[in-house]
């Protein structure tokens, strides 16, 4: 939900979506590319800073989106930068390999990239714009629909798990730990069942439509569109010249 509200309140909404996925392409390229970590760390401030600055979006909602994939990436720094050995009879010990960190930091640093990158295109495109842009890029109808159907029914879940909640609140259903732990199992058992019969529904709606007929999109009208595309172009090269460490 928190995704999906800035991608329509952002200041970069009437931006045309190409020049966006150009920009966000690019910072995909210049994270895998980078001469440095010092220097996909720097790609990473920039595409942080042009997310929060010029498209407007709050550094808090920011750091909410990006909490769990960074909590993930700390988790994998660590794993990479640090070995379990035996060094003889006993437990093992913790041990850090002469390459292992310099492994972890080369990876981290491309990956926190790679995250901007991509935050900075979902928190300033609308799923329709993504759609719209992808089917000119003759990307095959059948995995858009999966798409937008796995996009629904993030939505289903989270509004049957806060319907049973709040039912099971305005029953006490929490006012123990044993309760809690009762009204927990009956929520995951009854969200089970209701994404099931949902799932149902919408394969029952596409195979209505024998295949014949893809989901259909109003495509939004981008009067600046070539400029937003230009601009991009070259802050793009700016970027890739930056993180390459090219003349």
């Amino acid at each position: 939900m928190l995704i999906e509200h800035w991608a329509y309140a952002n200041r970069w909404r009437g931006v045309s979506p190409a020049a966006k996925g150009l920009w966000a392409l690019a910072g995909l390229a210049a994270a895998q590319g980078a001469a440095t970590p010092g220097r996909a760390l720097g790609g990473a401030v920039a595409l942080v800073a042009v997310c929060l600055v010029g498209a407007g979006v709050p550094w808090r909602a920011y750091l909410r989106a990006a909490w769990a994939p960074l909590g993930f990436l700390a988790l994998s720094a660590a794993s990479m930068a640090v070995s379990l050995g035996w060094n003889g009879p006993g437990l093992p010990a913790l041990q850090l390999p002469p390459d292992a960190l310099a492994l972890s930091a080369r990876t981290s640093a491309r990956a926190l990239a790679s995250l901007a990158a991509l935050l900075g295109l979902v928190l300033t495109t609308p799923l329709p714009d993504l759609m719209a842009l992808l089917r000119r890029l003759r990307v095959p109808d059948l995995l858009l629909e999966l798409m937008v159907l796995c996009h629904r029914l993030l939505f289903v879940a989270l509004a049957l798990f806060h319907e049973a909640s709040r039912a099971q609140r305005a029953r006490l259903g929490y006012a123990s730990r044993a309760q809690a732990v009762r009204s927990i199992a009956l929520l995951l058992g009854h969200q089970a069942v209701q994404l099931w019969q949902r799932a149902r529904a919408l394969q029952a709606s596409a195979e209505a439509r024998c295949g014949g007929a893809g989901l259909r999109f109003l495509p939004p009208v981008y009067p600046h569109a070539r400029r937003d595309v230009r601009l991009a172009a070259f802050a793009s090269l700016g970027l890739l010249l930056v993180t390459w460490g090219l003349p």
